[in-house]
């Protein structure tokens, strides 16, 4: 069968031959040849990039062929956008890619996608991790083989630009682009962002986002419903929507410079839904014969956007067929120049080596300018009523304190979610903050988890200091992938030159009495544990959770780590220890002045109460759990327990740990979440690791969902199975 790239030679060819070339579709409709070139010249870069890619791969050189053949009409978004407009790409997105590096001189597009093809150290977005579409000097960000995960991003970009609130390093006019494929269009993601730009519209909020629909028809080997995308895109309220077909470049060109003018000057959000057509199958292992018939593949060849294009070049005098062929064959040759040229000479990482690493163990030189930052103006956010002059304080009350502290020392930071701007949050964590802080700064959002995320993904990448609240953890389950496949991964994928500096805050774990059930006594924190490069704080006590939500806070800041700070809901309100009105979990907030002395070095734990005999360790509701079992060991036997706080979940601080542990001949994990995929396990396996020379044992709740009401009893940790375990490891 006749390959797309023969069909187009052949085609060419015949017109260069006095055959005659299509009628231009749309003959009153001007203009300007010199665009036209630039947008020629990018389809048909693109396109001899997809073929290099392929040769590339049958060299055993090349580890990437989903291609941009049919899609190439998407370099007319690029040319209607400025270079300095963000845009996060779908992998069909070559032609817009070399037409956005073709408006910035020194731009070297062809090596940029070759080597990122071929896993090269020299690519110069993801340093040879991933083939991605981005670029810093481009203002292209790298979305991974997306299914629509990105377009939340894209959202919470677009809503941070208007917002006013820290330095976006855009400019202030600037217009977020994001495609997508039609396939794409249907995944409950894509459904959760499109929704919340329209909500956010509605209500006449600044949106400007342009999302580009490239609709081929068809998802690897499924076909889209005849007139469906049609139908759900152009339904969309609060988004403007516009159709244009990839093999009308002139209207395509004209409507999409429209499209983007109306998003930067009126600030609201629009979709452009490019029809186009997929040559070469889904990627170089699709055999596409297995589900489209010979006819119907070699009658979309009659739709090529490289045809249409030299048609037109030709109808309208700027170029004749001849000389399109002799571009398009040149830009063959430089393309395969460059790719021969590439072969046995690729350096590769040795290994897949992230930008995530274990947490810096110093202290974190931003807290000290923190401190001197947040005296001024404090008498004013607190009312007149300074936290460390109210007594002891609760946890939640002393997160409440540090939340303001925090807002008024980071000027860039916002918090947000459900409830924690009007109302103060459920558990009234972020009570006052709105008052304080205006409604730019504090505000509610819809309910909708994935958007929280994308906001705050957004947000991070336009200057802000994200401190998106999820407002219990089983909720986190509905948008995870939000954190593992979109906020982690972009200092990977980027090689660290983006990142997703972000505090997301979350109420969570079990032992709430009278109330839950599964949804709001979940105790799984394994999906977090599992992210590359995610750092995951557990607060604990009232003394010590203001000082970790500030190191967390500048990890966020410093290094554009993507943190979670758990906070248990359990411990929230609580106040005594031991025995009723002892206030033993109460603690005075500090202020200040007292914050770089009283900071501990990052990833550390804290060693609670001291002992000789055996180790608990724990984090969380297990903290005060495991102080009263030492309480009742020391009374029962005499043993000396020393109870040590992880603080940290992920990275496991294990070298601390293990210096914590040092002349203790026993250790006993006690751990809330379960026995399957639980922290234990890792605690357990890194202290074997590190030769721990003691005997170790572990003490977990069950492998079950939490069930509501007294019955949770049944399947949580309780002190009577952490002091039986204790019992057993000190006979």
């Amino acid at each position: 069968m006749e390959t797309i790239d023969e069909h187009l030679v052949r085609q060419l060819s015949e017109w260069s031959a006095g055959a005659p070339a299509p009628a231009d579709p749309s003959p009153d409709v001007e203009v300007d040849a010199g665009l036209l070139l630039d947008y020629f010249d990018a389809q048909i870069q693109s396109r001899h990039l997809d073929l290099a890619l392929r040769w590339l791969q049958s060299k055993r050189e090349g580890f990437y062929t989903i291609g941009s053949s049919g899609h190439e009409s998407n370099a007319a978004v690029a040319l209607a956008l400025r270079p300095t407009d963000p845009a996060l790409l779908h992998y069909r997105s070559g032609g817009f890619y070399a037409a956005r590096a073709g408006q910035v001189p020194g731009s070297t597009p062809v090596t940029d996608v070759l080597h990122s093809a071929a896993a090269s150290r020299r690519d110069p977005i993801s340093g040879g991790r991933h083939k991605v579409f981005g670029h810093r000097e481009l203002n292209i960000i790298p979305q991974t083989s997306t299914i629509a995960s990105h377009l939340p991003r894209a959202m919470g970009m677009a809503f941070a630009l208007d917002r006013g609130v820290g330095d976006t390093g855009y400019p202030a006019d600037a217009v977020v682009v994001c495609s997508f494929g039609d396939a794409s269009a249907n995944h409950s993601t894509a459904a959760g962002a499109l929704n919340a730009v329209g909500w956010a519209a509605h209500q006449g909020l600044g949106m400007p986002v342009l999302f580009v629909c490239e609709d081929n028809g068809i998802g690897i080997s499924t076909r889209s419903p005849h007139g469906w995308v049609d139908r759900m895109l152009s339904a969309l309220p609060g988004l403007d929507y516009t159709a244009a077909d990839g093999t009308d470049p002139v209207r395509l060109l004209a409507v999409a410079a429209e499209t983007a003018h109306r998003v930067r000057a009126g600030r609201r959000p629009a979709v452009l839904h490019l029809r186009t057509v997929r040559f070469m199958g889904h990627a170089g292992s699709d055999a596409e014969l297995a589900y489209r018939s010979r006819s119907e593949i070699l009658a979309d060849y009659a739709r090529d956007p490289l045809l249409a294009t030299a048609a037109v070049l030709a109808r309208r005098g700027i170029l004749a067929p001849a000389e399109s062929l002799a571009r398009y064959e040149q830009a063959r040759k430089l393309v395969m120049d460059q790719a021969e040229a590439m072969l046995g000479r690729v350096e590769r990482l040795p290994d897949a080596a992230a930008v995530t690493g274990p947490l810096t163990e110093r202290r974190t030189d931003r807290v000290g300018a923190a401190a001197a930052r947040a005296g001024a103006g404090r008498e004013k956010v607190f009312g007149g009523r300074l936290p460390e002059a109210r007594g002891p304080l609760t946890l939640a009350q002393s997160v409440n304190a540090a939340l303001h502290d925090a807002l008024l020392t980071w000027p860039q930071a916002q918090v947000f979610g459900e409830d924690v701007a009007r109302k103060g949050g459920v558990y009234g964590a972020t009570r006052g903050l709105r008052k304080a802080f205006g409604a730019n700064r504090v505000f509610d959002t819809l309910l909708d988890e994935q958007t929280i995320l994308g906001v705050a993904l957004g947000g991070a990448l336009a200057g802000t200091l994200p401190i998106p609240e999820i407002q219990y953890l089983a909720y986190l389950h509905n948008a995870e992938d939000q954190l593992r496949g979109e906020a982690a991964s972009l200092r990977f994928f980027s090689d660290g030159q983006y990142g997703n500096g972000m505090v997301v805050r979350i109420a969570g774990l079990a032992y709430q009495k009278g109330f839950g059930g599964h949804f709001h006594n979940d105790n799984s924190v394994a999906v977090l544990r599992d992210i590359p490069g995610l750092a995951l704080a557990v607060a604990s006590h009232p003394a010590t959770a203001p000082a970790l939500l500030r190191q967390c806070l500048a990890l966020a800041e410093q290094e554009k780590r993507v943190c979670v700070f758990l906070e248990p809901i359990a411990l929230y309100h609580t106040r005594d220890l031991h025995t009723d009105g002892d206030g033993g979990w109460l603690a005075r907030y500090a202020p200040p002045d007292e914050w770089a002395a009283g900071e501990a070095p990052l990833g550390q734990v804290r060693t609670v109460r001291d002992g000789g005999d055996l180790a608990l360790v724990t984090f969380g509701n297990g903290v005060p759990m495991s102080l009263r079992v030492a309480g009742t060991l020391a009374a029962e036997r005499g043993a000396g327990t020393r109870v040590v706080d992880l603080q940290w979940l992920a990275p496991l601080p294990a070298a601390s740990l293990l210096a914590a542990l040092d002349g203790v001949p026993r250790v006993l994990v006690v751990d809330e979440t379960r026995a399957g995929g639980g922290v234990s396990e890792a605690v357990v396996a890194a202290l074997v690791d590190a030769g721990y020379p003691g005997r170790i044992s572990r003490v977990n709740s069950v492998d079950s969902y939490v069930p509501l009401g007294p019955a949770a009893d049944h399947v949580l940790l309780g002190e009577h199975d952490v002091l039986t375990a204790a019992r057993a490891l000190l006979d």
